[in-house]
C-alpha cells in the first residue's frame, strides 16, 4: 500500500499523485507497486526491498545522489492471553533528490502518527528535518515501551510474592526477551546516527545538527534504560530460580523424613512377621513399638538441623 503525503497550512494532506516535497509511505508494498516506486523515483530496487526483510540490519547506505537509511522501530503486539509482546522490525527511509520515502513490512503506529497529524510542526519539503522527526519518533517510541515494560515488571513481581505461577515467569522470560531485541537494535541505531552527525553522509544544516543531537540523546537514554531494565530483571530471575530450587530442597527434605519415620513401622512388622519365637510375640507390642519408635525419630529430625 503506497500513501502520499505533503505539508500543508493545516497539517499533513494525502495526494493522489506524487509531487516535489513529498512523503510516501509504503507499507508491504506489492512486486508492481515496488517497480512504480522505481521508475518515479529512480531509487534502486534494492534500496526498496531492503526494509522488507526481518533481519535486515541497522545501516546507512549513499547510491547515485539517494541516500538508505535503515533502522529498527518497535513494535508491541497483544497476546491471545492479553500480555503485550515487544520486538522490533527494520524502516527503511530513502532520501532522493525532491521527496522522503518510508518502506516498512507493516502498518505501525511511527508511520500513524504522522499520517494522522498527531505528530505536530513537521514539514515534508525539508527532507532531512522530516527525516530526522521521523527517527526522533522512533526514539520515543522506544522510551514509552520502556516505560510499558517496567509497569508489567513490577505488576508481575507483585503476582510472584502472593503466588509464584509459571505463566508469571514465562512472562518475565518474554519481557527480558524484549529487552534484548530493543538493546540491540539501539545500539545498532546509535552507531548509524553518529554516521549522520558527522556531516559525511547527508549535508547538515544547523538546525538539523540540533535535532539530530537530540536524537541521539533519547536513543542513549533508551539505551541506558534498556541496559538497567536488562540487569534488573536478569537478577530477579536469578532470584526467583533460587527461591524455587530452595523450596524443592524444603520439600524434598520433607518427604525424606517422611519416608524414614513410615520406614520404622515397616521392618518392625516385618521382624515379627518372620517364623520365629520372640520374646514378647504380641500383637500390641509391635504397634506400640512402631508408634513410639517413629513419634521419637520424627521428634529427633525435626529438632535437627536437617530442615534449617
Amino acid at each position: 500500500m503506497i500513501n502520499i503525503y505533503r505539508s500543508s497550512e493545516t497539517g499533513l494532506a494525502e495526494l493522489e499523485e506524487l509531487e516535489p516535497g513529498c512523503w510516501i509511505s509504503a507499507v508491504a508494498p506489492t512486486e508492481a507497486e515496488i517497480s512504480k516506486l522505481e521508475t518515479e523515483l529512480s531509487v534502486d530496487r534494492d534500496f526498496i526491498r531492503s526494509a522488507l526483510d526481518e533481519e535486515e540490519s541497522s545501516r546507512i547506505e549513499n547510491d547515485e545522489g539517494k541516500t538508505l537509511i535503515v533502522l529498527d522501530y518497535p513494535v508491541a503486539e497483544k497476546n491471545e492471553d492479553d500480555t503485550f509482546s515487544y520486538s522490533t522490525l527494520p524502516m527503511g527511509i530513502i532520501l532522493t533528490d525532491s521527496n522522503v520515502l518510508s518502506v516498512s513490512l507493516t502498518q505501525n503506529s511511527i508511520i500513524d502518527d504522522f499520517a494522522k497529524g498527531i505528530v505536530k510542526n513537521v514539514n515534508t519539503r525539508f527532507k532531512t528535518q522530516f527525516v530526522f522527526c521521523i527517527l526522533l519518533r522512533i526514539a520515543a517510541k522506544y522510551l514509552q515501551y520502556l516505560k510499558q515494560i517496567e509497569k508489567i515488571f513490577n505488576y508481575v513481581q507483585k503476582q510472584l510474592h502472593t503466588s509464584m505461577k509459571n505463566e508469571h515467569l514465562i512472562q518475565l522470560l518474554g519481557l527480558q526477551k524484549s529487552l534484548i531485541y530493543f538493546s540491540t537494535s539501539l545500539k545498532s541505531t546509535e552507531t548509524v546516527l553518529e554516521k549522520i552527525l558527522r556531516g559525511r553522509v547527508i549535508k547538515l544544516y544547523e538546525e538539523d545538527q540540533e535535532l539530530l543531537e537530540d536524537v541521539l540523546v533519547e536513543v542513549k537514554q533508551a539505551i541506558e534504560m534498556s541496559n538497567i531494565y536488562s540487569n534488573i530483571l536478569s537478577n530477579t530471575m536469578d532470584a526467583y530460580s533460587n527461591i524455587i530450587s530452595n523450596n524443592m530442597n524444603r520439600v524434598m527434605k520433607a518427604l525424606t523424613i517422611i519416608t524414614i519415620v513410615l520406614e520404622i513401622p515397616n521392618i518392625i512388622f516385618a521382624y515379627y512377621g518372620m517364623n520365629t519365637d520372640l520374646p514378647l510375640p504380641y500383637t500390641w507390642v509391635a504397634i506400640v513399638l512402631a508408634v513410639v519408635l517413629a513419634a521419637i525419630a520424627t521428634i529427633i529430625l525435626l529438632r535437627s538441623r536437617f530442615l534449617k
